[in-house]
């Protein structure tokens, strides 16, 4: 490409567009939306990916106009949303997991604000929160996203993304998977706990003297403790399967 054509008005508004591409991934993607990263950060990231990305960048199918324009940012926001709630969705199992947890342990009040997200968190919850995001920088997931974005420029023209149906779908689906994953990785914990009521109820039946608030509570957070660490690389290998079918499903794009 020579330098006069980059400054023609099909090439300026296809890096723009490619630029609110990457910034919707920033924004929208885990590991990439973290709070703690600084916006001029991402924004920085998603210019520098732009330039990057530029030489690989398609023609721009529309007739260059404002409305069409407004309606092409607007596409390429919800390509990248879409993407963000399909991945999002995989990786709050492990979180609804940690709240089903936390209420079990009687931690449920013991909340912090979570670094990732921005909102108050149960402390297991966020444990395992901090503990997933280590999974997915270890499957290499920001790498993905980078090359699926550069292969999504062959196949999804810029400003032409369109919310297909199997999208709707797959999401109803993706809901009722996370509360359904989300509580069998909880299940050890909760049938532990459940155990643990019905012998301090029956103790309590043959000895009036047992302190359940003294005694009882502190071994069944000692025995949830244990189990949550005997259970800890199940639950990890259980997001990382959801994470990877998440990211095989966002082939319905192409």
């Amino acid at each position: 490409m020579e330098w006069t054509e980059v400054f023609k008005e099909a090439n300026i508004v296809g890096f723009l567009l490619l630029f609110f591409r990457f910034t919707s991934l920033f924004l929208a993607v885990p590991i990439f939306s973290h709070k703690n990263i600084p916006m001029n950060i991402k924004a920085s990231m998603a210019f520098f990916f732009a330039i990057v990305f530029y030489s690989s960048m398609p023609e721009i199918t529309f007739e260059v106009n404002a409305p069409n324009l407004i309606l092409a940012i607007l596409s390429e926001f919800m390509f990248g949303l879409a993407i963000g709630v399909i991945l999002l969705l995989s990786y709050n199992v492990i979180t609804f997991a940690g709240g089903q947890i936390s209420f079990m342990m009687g931690f449920s009040m013991a909340s912090a604000i979570d670094p990732q997200t921005g909102v108050s968190m149960p402390i297991i919850s966020q444990f395992l929160s901090l503990m997933g995001l280590m999974v997915l920088l270890a499957l290499d997931l920001h790498h993905w996203m980078i090359l699926y974005i550069e292969n999504s420029l062959h196949t999804i023209p810029l400003g032409g993304f369109i919310m297909q149906e199997n999208l709707f779908d797959y999401i109803i689906y993706a809901t009722s998977r996370m509360f359904l994953v989300g509580f069998m990785i909880a299940f050890p914990i909760i049938a532990l706990s459940w155990l643990a009521d019905v012998i301090f109820g029956m103790l309590m039946k043959t000895m009036p003297q047992f302190n359940l608030l003294v005694i009882g509570f502190p071994i069944k957070i000692m025995v949830s403790f244990g189990v949550l660490i005997a259970t800890f690389t199940a639950s990890m290998l259980i997001l990382k399967g959801e994470m990877l079918s998440a990211f095989n499903a966002l082939e319905m794009f192409f």
